[in-house]
């Protein structure tokens, strides 16, 4: 055997103005289905306008945070459809989502995205309540007579 290496083909997906990719993501109970087509930026979250629906500095930056790792901020336009969860899981779902998308555009995207733990979903849920206490812990207030 010679000592070339067979180098793998990049794999960039050049999207048209009609095609779009879609990707789903979850976290807690929120899911969170998007759509990304080449665009001027726009993000629609269930027919709103993003920054109306997270109205917090905190989520709208964990949901741009895909983009600004890879340097690709006003490059896609992104239509969410999500339910389930608070708005916290939800935006923790649309990362996700928008992560899993651009690394199915380009596949040299992976490493930058996993590095800043993109790719991972996180398995972290809300424990359940247990019979006889106040809570999933907690117990009821002790008492001596």
């Amino acid at each position: 055997m010679s000592e070339d290496t067979v180098s793998t083909p990049k794999i960039r997906k050049t999207l048209s103005k009609t095609s779009k990719i879609t990707a789903t993501g979850r976290r807690k109970t929120a899911v969170a289905t998007i759509q990304l087509k080449t665009g001027s930026g726009k993000i629609r979250v269930n027919g709103r306008d993003f920054s109306d629906y997270f109205t917090t500095v905190s989520m709208q930056n964990k949901v741009l945070k895909p983009f600004e790792a890879v340097n690709e901020i006003k490059t896609y336009d992104v239509i969410v459809k999500t339910h389930g969860g608070g708005l916290n899981g939800q935006a923790g779902a649309l990362s996700l989502a928008i992560a899993r998308a651009l690394n199915e555009i380009d596949a040299e995207h992976r490493p930058v995205l996993k590095q800043n733990g993109l790719l991972t979903r996180d398995p972290r849920r809300r424990e359940r309540n247990k019979p006889g206490r106040a809570g999933a812990r907690k117990r009821f207030q002790f008492s001596k007579r």
